[in-house]
Parts: structure tokens; sequence; C-alpha cells
């Protein structure tokens, strides 16, 4: 589970802030956005398919035509 602890000099809007950072490096609301509704396995594997191309697109780096 996240926790924040709340310095002494920090205002609220900054501590929950903070939560909500560690929150989305944890992954936690997209687990939960994840778990909302049900997808069926051939969509989860459209859905991972396509993450994975985009993925190896990211990785090639900008072409340089010559």
């Amino acid at each position: 589970m996240t926790g924040v602890r709340v310095r002494d000099d920090e205002s609220f809007e900054r501590a929950l802030k903070r939560f909500t950072k560690s929150c989305e490096k944890a992954g936690i609301l997209s687990d939960i956005k994840k778990h909302q509704h049900f997808e069926k396995p051939s969509d989860r594997r459209k859905r991972k398919e396509n993450a994975a191309k985009q993925k190896s697109r990211r990785g090639r780096g900008p072409r340089i035509k010559r």
C-alpha cells in the first residue's frame, strides 16, 4: 500500500500531489482502471500486441535520411 507522511512545513495539497505521484509510479491507478470492466481475452491480446508495436517503434530512434 502506498503511503505519504505529511511534513511539518508541508501543505495538504502538496502532500496529496506526492501521494498521487507515488500511486502512479506503483501502477495502482492503471490497475484499477484495468479491472473496472471485463476484458475479453482477444481484446487483451490485441491491446498487448499494439503496445509491443509502439514500444518497438520508440526503441528504433530517429530515422536519418541520407
